[in-house]
């Protein structure tokens, strides 16, 4: 059975490559969501790519991921840095975690040194752009077939 990895996005996302280039590139989340499922198919994972602009969506997406996930790439976007509810979704969440963020967010405004998100996850990534996805993917599915934690 094929083990599925969850890619959940938040807020603002959905204007990858075309908001703000000069931070997060022109790569869209279209490409980062091809990009992921040919990667999850190297890997051997299936990809649930999914982006909101939500709260409550992102939690919803985390609770049905306990049922029906092996893992989770999470780039919460601005959710990193405000929402203990995520956070508290990600910890009813048995599976490996990464926190991908596209930017280095440590050379960002100060409120975006913190993350909530970071308390759950397995995993931080921070400004390799939307490469980071991968990496992050490949630690899910590393974890994932026993590697190393």
């Amino acid at each position: 059975m094929t083990k599925t990895v969850y890619i959940l996005n938040g807020p603002n996302l959905n204007l990858l490559g075309k908001r703000q280039p000069h931070i997060y590139g022109h790569v869209t989340l279209a490409d980062v969501e091809a990009d992921c499922t040919a990667l999850g198919a190297e890997l051997g994972v299936a990809i649930r790519f999914l982006q909101s602009n939500h709260e409550g969506q992102i939690i919803d997406w985390v609770h049905e991921a306990r049922e029906n996930g092996a893992g989770i790439v999470i780039n919460p976007a601005a959710f990193t840095h405000t929402s203990v509810a995520i956070l508290d979704a990600l910890n009813t969440f048995e599976g490996p975690v990464i926190e991908v963020h596209i930017s280095n967010v440590h050379k960002r405004e100060s409120f975006r040194h913190h993350s909530y998100v970071s308390l759950r996850a397995d995993g931080v990534i921070a400004g390799c752009g939307t490469e980071g996805y991968g990496l992050g993917l490949r630690r899910v599915a590393s974890r994932l077939s026993g590697g190393a934690k």
